[in-house]
């Protein structure tokens, strides 16, 4: 219960800088970190650690504990990135999802440089195949390599297979801007 609050207190205390002023989506590593709640950061994280003090982790306590890491960095390039990879390998081991396996693509990436992600990406095919994270995720981490076109044509393909017309604008949104 305490891990499960931990991880929507986390999650929650990035919510004014999850999208702009006309509704766009913005990333994670591209959010405005002034706008968190740095009091809610603080309440998580003892949440956090708590819910980890409690005994073996489980997947609450390691979601919690990837959000701390995440609130805790002040800037995007300062993540704890070798940690986060480290917890969601305990998750994957934990519960063989395809979201956590996902996370950890993407942990793989920015610990292991961009090229690497692309190829955990592909091992997923078979797992989330045509589903739009899958191309989203594969499209940021091409985006990061410097494989433009290949990026486009992910994003565009995210875009296509979301329900979500926020997140289909922000998705063509991405793919435009990597004009050839």
């Amino acid at each position: 219960m305490t891990a499960r609050l931990a991880l929507m207190v986390l999650t929650e205390a990035r919510t004014l800088a999850r999208t702009g002023p006309d509704g766009e989506l913005i990333p994670l590593d591209e959010q405005d970190r002034a706008l968190w709640d740095r009091t809610a950061i603080a309440e998580g994280t003892a949440l956090a650690e708590e819910a980890l003090a409690q005994g073996p982790a489980g997947d609450y306590q390691l979601q919690a504990a990837i959000a701390a890491l995440h609130d805790e960095a002040e800037r995007a390039e300062d993540t704890d990135w070798p940690e986060i990879l480290a917890l969601y390998e305990l998750l994957v081991h934990r519960t063989p999802g395809p979201a956590a396996a996902l996370g950890r693509a993407v942990a793989v990436a920015m610990v292991h440089g961009p090229r690497a992600g692309p190829v955990e990406v592909d091992a997923l095919a078979g797992v989330w195949e045509g589903h739009y994270r899958l191309a989203a995720v594969r499209a940021h981490l091409l985006e990061r390599a410097g494989e433009l076109d290949a990026a486009r044509a992910a994003y565009r393909a995210a875009a296509d297979g979301t329900l979500s017309e926020p997140g289909a604008r922000y998705l063509r949104m991405r793919a435009d801007r990597l004009v050839p």
